[in-house]
């Protein structure tokens, strides 16, 4: 008959490989050694509180709603790369200038790429390109250039500096064949991967991931543990002089009237205090507001908060190009030769950047242009270039 016992030669096993476990995890270069399991929540922290605001930012943009969840932190080799990433990504490298000094890497699947190359395009995300060529990469840039825009303005706060950023470099990456130009630097030791799950709409339910030198992200830790230090310090040296202030000042002045019985029996102290205005409070429930999945908003169609803002508009006619022989020779009545044609549209810029064109008018004797052609959303990303 069977038994229902382990015998000493499977307990023997069991042990053996319990150890083998042990020993290849003490083996394991990346341990809490380098990042320990604190360091990784701080790090996971950084990213929910900056990439929170990212999403608003690209939410605006795409006119989708988007969702990124909190992230999930882990080290990985540089060599181990083109495991976790077999396929060609999209890649987004920025550069810290200002704040902090460092690089990190936005990394999306190409057809996430297509799509929001697609949204940004002005299309509906449902139909993107077959392949992605450098205006869909414009595009992606320019989504990925505001949303860690808005992420640095969140690190501006959470570290109590400016922090600012270069224009990303995007670009599609086969992670098989090389991984030394990732980042401007010698090629890391150890990166930090940290893992966002990103949903946007009905189109995208999939992972961004931010790539981190090991060097950078401890500065982070570093930078987070300092000023959360400084701010508890500053709390406390705030509520030490209140106490101080409050123990310097005289105590309230106090009537010594007798004690008067009243036709009740009770007594009362007629010390200038009002009793009756310390009655025990009127303790209610607190009615908090149901937050449900409400649908999204358009908030980039509310331009209201934009109206106030200056715009500087030119019309330009026409331009050339001459030596500073001719422009010294400048007269009043001399001729300047343009390179437009007679009865071409003019060019209509906001800010130096050209949005449309017209042509020439009158109007009560004043001139004037009429807008015949505005430029598409394509004209205007490929012109950011």
């Amino acid at each position: 008959m069977a038994s229902d016992f382990l015998s000493q030669e499977e307990i023997d096993a069991l042990l053996a490989g319990g150890s083998n476990v042990e020993n290849q995890a003490s083996k394991n270069p990346l341990n809490e050694d380098l990042l320990s399991l604190f360091d990784r929540d701080a790090l996971g922290e950084i990213g929910n509180i900056s990439f929170g605001t990212a999403a608003t930012t690209l939410s605006t943009l795409l006119r989708q709603k988007v969702n990124i969840t909190t992230p999930k932190v882990r080290l990985l080799k540089p060599d181990e790369l083109n495991q976790d990433f077999p396929i060609p990504h999209v890649a987004a490298r920025v550069e810290f200038t200002e704040g902090l000094l460092g690089s990190n890497i936005l990394m999306i699947l190409v057809n996430d790429a297509k799509i929001i190359a697609d949204l940004m395009l002005g299309g509906d995300g449902t139909a993107p390109s077959d392949e992605i060529n450098d205006l869909h990469l414009s595009a992606v840039a320019e989504a990925m250039n505001q949303m860690m825009g808005s992420a640095a303005t969140s690190m501006s706060t959470m570290f109590h500096r400016t922090v600012n950023i270069s224009p990303p470099m995007v670009e599609v990456v086969d992670l098989k064949k090389a991984t030394d130009h990732l980042f401007e630097t010698s090629e890391p030791d150890i990166l930090v991967e940290v893992s966002f799950h990103l949903q946007v709409g009905n189109l995208i339910d999939s992972n961004i991931m931010q790539m981190l030198p090991i060097s950078f992200a401890q500065m982070l830790v570093h930078m987070l543990m300092a000023t959360t230090e400084e701010h508890m310090q500053s709390t406390v040296v705030t509520h030490q002089a209140a106490a101080t202030a409050e123990l310097a000042s005289p105590p309230p002045a106090r009537s010594t009237r007798p004690v008067v019985n009243d036709s009740k029996g009770s007594h009362t102290a007629q010390t200038g205090v009002n009793l009756g205005a310390m009655r025990e409070p009127v303790v209610e429930r607190a009615v908090f507001t149901a937050f449900d999945d409400a649908p999204a908003t358009h908030a980039g169609r509310n331009l209201d908060l934009l109206l106030d803002i200056p715009l500087g508009l030119t019309v330009e006619l026409g331009r050339t190009k001459r030596l500073i022989r001719d422009i010294l020779d400048l007269a009043p009545g001399s001729i300047i030769e343009l390179e437009a044609l007679a009865g071409e549209p003019v060019d209509i810029l906001i800010n130096n950047k050209l949005i449309a064109r017209g042509e020439v008018v009158v109007i009560d004797e004043n001139f004037g242009v009429r807008v015949t052609d505005i430029l598409s959303a394509a004209e205007r990303i490929k012109r950011l270039q």
